[in-house]
Formats: C-alpha cells, sequence, structure tokens
C-alpha cells in the first residue's frame, strides 16, 4: 500500500492567521481556486505515490543529512508560475531564509532520489501557493496591490505530509517531523 507523500515546511500558526487577515484586508478575493489557509506551507520535494519502504528510506537519509540549523524565514510580496499576465499559480516569495529553505530542499531531493523516486527536472523556487488558476489569467493587478507580508517565523523542522485528495478538495496530514 503506498500513499501520496511531500516534504514542507509547515507555517507556524502566527503567519497563518497572519497572512490570511493581511490578504483578507488587501485583497477582495483571490483569483483560480484559493488554497485553504489550512493546507499552507512550503513545499520542499514532492514524492507522489510511496511505499513504506521508500518513506523509511527517505527519514533515515534525511535523520542523516539534513544538517540545516534552524533559521528566521521571512516572507515577499505575491508573484505567480508562469508569470504575472499570465498566471496558473500565484504565490507569496521567499526572502530571508531562501538559501536554508533551497538548502533543506537539496537534501530533500537527495533523499528522494536515493529512495527510487524520479529526479526533479524543475528547479526548486521557494514560495508559498495561494492559489491555483485555470485557464491562466492575468493577475498582474493582485500582485501589484499587495506589499510584502511582514511576518516572520522560526524554522526548526521538516514535516512529512500525507495528502488525501477528494472532489471538495485536497486535505494534508503530517506524518512524520524531523528537527533541525
Amino acid at each position: 500500500m503506498s500513499d501520496r507523500l511531500f516534504l514542507a515546511v509547515a507555517l507556524t500558526d502566527e503567519v497563518r492567521h497572519g497572512l490570511a487577515a493581511f490578504l483578507g484586508e488587501r485583497v477582495i478575493r483571490l483569483p483560480g481556486r484559493p488554497t485553504p489557509p489550512d493546507n499552507w506551507h512550503l513545499t520542499l520535494r514532492f514524492l507522489g505515490s510511496t511505499d513504506a519502504l521508500q518513506r523509511d528510506r527517505v527519514l533515515e537519509f534525511l535523520d542523516e543529512h539534513l544538517i540545516v540549523q534552524p533559521f528566521i524565514l521571512g516572507f515577499t510580496d505575491l508573484g505567480a508560475f508562469p508569470k504575472p499576465s499570465r498566471a496558473t499559480v500565484l504565490w507569496l516569495g521567499i526572502g530571508r531564509g531562501r538559501g536554508e529553505l533551497t538548502a533543506m530542499a537539496a537534501v530533500c531531493e537527495e533523499a528522494a532520489t536515493s529512495a527510487g523516486f524520479e529526479q526533479e527536472d524543475r528547479p526548486f523556487h521557494p514560495h508559498l501557493t495561494l492559489s491555483r488558476i485555470r485557464p491562466p489569467v492575468s493577475v498582474e493587478g493582485v500582485v501589484e496591490q499587495v506589499e510584502a507580508f511582514p511576518l516572520k517565523m522560526e524554522v526548526d523542522r521538516l514535516t512529512v505530509y500525507r495528502s488525501h485528495l477528494s472532489r471538495s478538495g485536497a486535505r494534508y496530514e503530517a506524518l512524520d517531523e524531523i528537527r533541525l
């Protein structure tokens, strides 16, 4: 039996609630299908269908090789993939702590490939997904009206999540944590 897993940094409750209030004060409505605040996280590596042996291998690798010290994470302003004029994803950027997140993502990538997962073909771009947009639309107005999010948080762990998909959307369950 396998689970749909990913490796991520969870947001603190203070940042989660603060960001929801911050966006609510500045944006009338996020375009597309907004990500519920309870699902907000910073994905380091999506694994997908993962059996118990692969999960154990990933966790063992991370236990041995994840040597990043706890750090402070800060946010920037909004952006979009592939670009604001034709967005499919609206996101909040990462400023302070970007290097540490990138280092964590690199170790997660090594853990995944050592457990038999295909190598990720896209470069890591630290961000917090706020909304998925289909078909693509311009979000230039939204991006321009929202300044940098001011709260910061300490990152002191990596979380392994299980994704439960349903018609009403995804729900994420924290399965394991690895302390930095």
